[in-house]
């Protein structure tokens, strides 16, 4: 029987631990699995017993047809902290379509079960509730590190859990790479780069970042990441990847986690005024989140001595204002634009020089910010259920 283990609060030295059967991974006697269950609460001794029979450990194979599929990754047991978030859950769709097996490792704080419902009858998936900063025991082939809230409503929430994710779980994961000799991908970021004085932004600048601003906790969380994924290469060998990533959109991101394509969306769905910050003249990039998951598997499947960091996302540059316009034209909304008081150490610009992507992975972005916004302005119908409200322009579905 599989099973998943939701790893809960500390206490003293060891941990709290909810094993859950896979066939109960929704629920268990009425209870969903992220409530907590007192009669199955197990020191982890318990569960570190439990999880050397699980296959992530013993090296099992789990039953499954898999026949048909793309085998590029068969049979390869992966880790994706972070899984059930927005990018997360679609690299486990992908990683499951190249016939891998995958452990979806999320906290569910910005994660969402709904992101990653429609895996859950692959017997190649499974699901793992656990905070990367508390250490992680299993056996994988390979680690993508994902975990860590996004977007500035979320990582401000609580700016000192974003800095232990960031650190800390660099820390953990590493070590477990270290131990396992597992390949490693880190999941960087474009705010590396801070407010650039540099445009567009190639790998080497090396940035314009307040350290003490509301936003460092987590542009200086994900660079001490950076900086551990490296000192773990040089010192200990570990086989590293880091892709720095731009601004990136697609289905199910957090209709409220205040990034601007969730946020003109979901306001002119609503027929709400659209909030553009500073006039509106500062400047984005945009990637299609398919896009962005073929870069990260090139990434991760090129020679051992290209470790990155490699910038990932489309260089094509617009403005707030101009992004604006064409969600409230391909929405059919008559909303109007309200500006608002631009916020502290938002950058002026931010857009990726893609010359190493290009050159090393063979990558560029093939998805039109047009195409994908159609796409994205669809997902955004279904999961508000405004259904047949909306004009028939943004009704429609499109490939």
């Amino acid at each position: 029987m599989r099973t998943v283990i939701c790893v809960s609060a500390l206490e003293g030295p060891l941990l709290d631990c909810d094993i859950v059967p896979a066939s109960s991974r929704m629920q268990l006697s009425g209870s969903p699995v992220n409530k907590r269950i007192p009669s199955t609460s197990i020191k982890f001794k318990l569960c570190a017993l439990h999880i050397r029979r699980s296959r992530w450990s013993s090296g099992r194979r789990p039953p499954g047809n898999t026949k048909g599929q793309a085998m590029k990754r068969a049979r390869k047991r992966i880790l994706v902290t972070g899984g059930a978030g927005f990018l997360g859950s679609h690299l486990c769709e992908r990683l499951l379509a190249e016939g891998a097996e995958v452990l979806c490792v999320d906290n569910f704080y910005t994660g969402a079960r709904d992101n990653i419902r429609h895996l859950t009858a692959n017997p190649r998936f499974e699901v793992m509730r656990h905070d990367v900063t508390l250490p992680l025991y299993v056996e994988v082939d390979e680690i993508f590190n994902l975990a860590c809230p996004a977007s500035p409503v979320h990582y401000q929430h609580n700016p000192v859990q974003t800095v232990k994710t960031s650190v800390h779980g660099a820390i953990n994961m590493l070590g477990l790479a270290k131990r396992l000799r597992a390949k490693i991908f880190q999941a960087s970021t474009s705010e590396v780069y801070g407010d650039p004085a540099m445009h567009p932004q190639p790998e080497h600048y090396r940035g314009n970042v307040n350290p003490i601003g509301v936003r460092s906790c987590y542009d200086e969380g994900k660079r001490c990441a950076e900086t551990l994924f490296f000192d773990y290469h040089r010192q200990n060998g570990v086989n590293i990847r880091v892709a720095r990533i731009f601004n990136t959109y697609g289905p199910r991101m957090h209709p409220n986690d205040g990034r601007v394509v969730s946020n003109f969306i979901t306001q002119a769905l609503r027929g709400e005024p659209l909030s553009l910050y500073g006039g509106g003249s500062q400047t984005r990039s945009f990637c299609y989140v398919d896009d962005l998951i073929e870069g990260i598997l090139r990434l991760m499947d090129a020679p051992d001595d290209v470790t990155g960091p490699i910038n990932l996302g489309n260089p094509d540059e617009f403005t707030m204002r101009a992004l604006a316009e064409q969600v409230l034209r391909l929405t059919g909304s008559t909303s109007p634009l309200v500006l608002q008081p631009l916020p502290s150490d938002d950058p002026r610009q931010r857009c990726p020089d893609i010359t190493v992507a290009t050159q090393l992975l063979g990558w560029q972005p093939q998805i039109p910010l047009q195409q994908g916004l159609r796409r994205t302005i669809d997902y955004f119908i279904d999961h508000l259920g405004l259904g047949d409200s909306q004009p028939a322009a943004s009704r429609r579905q499109f490939a």
